[in-house]
């Protein structure tokens, strides 16, 4: 694919974001899976996809919404020769969206003080127990406190509000984030439980944004083996019916955060069904202005 920094060029001058990955947690393929849906990517790197993650960029500086397992890679196409790395926000503590900040310690890159912010217990878990809180005592992070619905200001002409969703929260609370820039408003939730387990109706979500990246983590129940509670995400045939007399928000939706077994990921029927019902498949270098 042709570098995400010539991608983002032409909108360097003006704040936009720029999606550097649309995988589920442990990318695709998945390890160790041997099946014919991560076949043809372990034979091909070219149909390899990232963990999912959205960079945001304000002139020279860039952010990061989650620190996924990818960071190497999605850091040298967000930031290239020309950028620096003003900070990194996280969803919660699942593996695909913090684990990549082990990449800024001193057996990597050192990197003096990269804020990071975080709700409440995922900042307990950054700066309470191990490897994690290693990276705040050399200073390699700062780890700064969100609240939901509070507004974080990263540049003059850009804000990023979280605001919390049901995700099982094992280790920490789940956010996603609205991005608000000069003109446009976007929304990055990756991850959450049941539409119908939030007290925040998906219709107003998307209401009030002009671009959503949503969880379409499975595309129907039955897709793996294991106890599908265990794991509960909204399908993506749920989501078809959900907006199905809502042209208007149908429109608005980026489709993200793949499970490697996710039809979705390769051309088919199921990413026919999902075109044919206004929906769009999230790709690596996706760009929407704020």
């Amino acid at each position: 694919m042709t570098s995400l920094l010539w991608l983002t060029t032409a909108l360097a001058a003006d704040p936009h974001v720029v999606v550097l990955g649309i995988a589920q947690d442990a990318g695709h393929p998945q390890a160790d899976c041997r099946k014919t849906c991560c076949d043809a990517a372990w034979r091909d790197p070219a149909q390899r996809h990232r963990v999912a993650s959205l960079g945001i960029v304000d002139g020279d500086q860039a952010w990061l919404l989650d620190a996924t397992p990818d960071l190497p890679d999605q850091l040298h196409d967000l930031l290239g020769t020309e950028r620096s790395l003003g900070g990194i926000l996280l969803t919660h503590g699942h593996m695909g969206h913090y684990t990549g900040l082990l990449h800024l310690g001193r057996e990597a890159m050192g990197a003096p003080d990269v804020p990071v912010y975080a709700m409440p217990r995922m900042a307990g878990v950054l700066l309470g127990s191990e490897p994690w809180a290693l990276l705040s005592r050399l200073d390699h992070i700062d780890v700064r406190r969100m609240t939901a619905g509070e507004s974080i200001a990263l540049s003059e002409r850009v804000r990023v509000t979280p605001f919390l969703v049901p995700h099982r929260d094992e280790l920490s609370e789940t956010v996603g984030f609205k991005v608000s820039g000069p003109e446009q408003t976007i929304a990055w939730l990756p991850d959450i439980d049941k539409w119908e387990k939030w007290d925040t109706p998906l219709e107003d979500l998307l209401a009030e944004v002009d671009v959503a990246w949503l969880d379409a983590t499975f595309f129907a129940d039955g897709e793996i083996a294991r106890d599908i509670s265990e794991v509960p995400h909204p399908f993506v045939v749920e989501t078809l019916a959900r907006l199905a007399h809502r042209p208007d928000l149908r429109a608005k939706v980026r489709l993200v955060h793949l499970n490697h077994t996710n039809p979705l990921l390769r051309d088919g029927e199921a990413r026919a069904a999902v075109e044919a019902g206004g929906l769009t498949v999230a790709a690596r270098g996706d760009q929407h202005p704020l």
